[in-house]
Parts: C-alpha cells; structure tokens; sequence
C-alpha cells in the first residue's frame, strides 16, 4: 500500500516548478494498488506537453521517492 502523506509530500516538490508555469496539481486519490490520480490545473491543465509532465515529472519522482509501483493518471473530467 502506497503512503498517502508520502505522495503528498512528494507533490508539494514537485508544485513550484508546475507554479513557475502557471499551473499547478491536485492530488484526487491514491488507490491501494498504487494508483495515483492527479488533476493538472492552470496553464498546465490544457498544455500540450501535459502527459509528458505526469509521466516525465509526477511519476518519475513519485517512484523514485515514494514507491516504484506507482501509476499517475489523471483524473477524468
């Protein structure tokens, strides 16, 4: 089970550089498989480059510092 205060933690690393850019990240939920769901907000939100932020960024360091079975998606409109 992933620890939820972890990747908490984790995101509030993560957010100034998303804030540098005019977005930011809410987190939504954290399943018991490891399943983070985020939601972009912002600039970030309708960027383009937004996958690669989650994928590159979010669950990169996610896994490298809270659990590498870690899955970020994000949350469904």
């Amino acid at each position: 089970m992933v620890d939820k205060q972890k990747v908490i933690d984790c995101l509030e690393l993560i957010r100034p550089a998303l804030q540098a850019d005019g977005g930011d990240i809410e987190l939504i939920d954290v399943s018991e498989d490891g399943v983070v769901t985020v939601e972009l907000q912002g600039h970030c939100a309708g960027c383009p480059m937004s996958q690669m932020t989650l994928s590159n960024a979010v669950e990169r360091t996610l896994k490298e510092r809270v659990d590498e079975s870690i899955t970020v998606v994000r949350a469904s409109k």
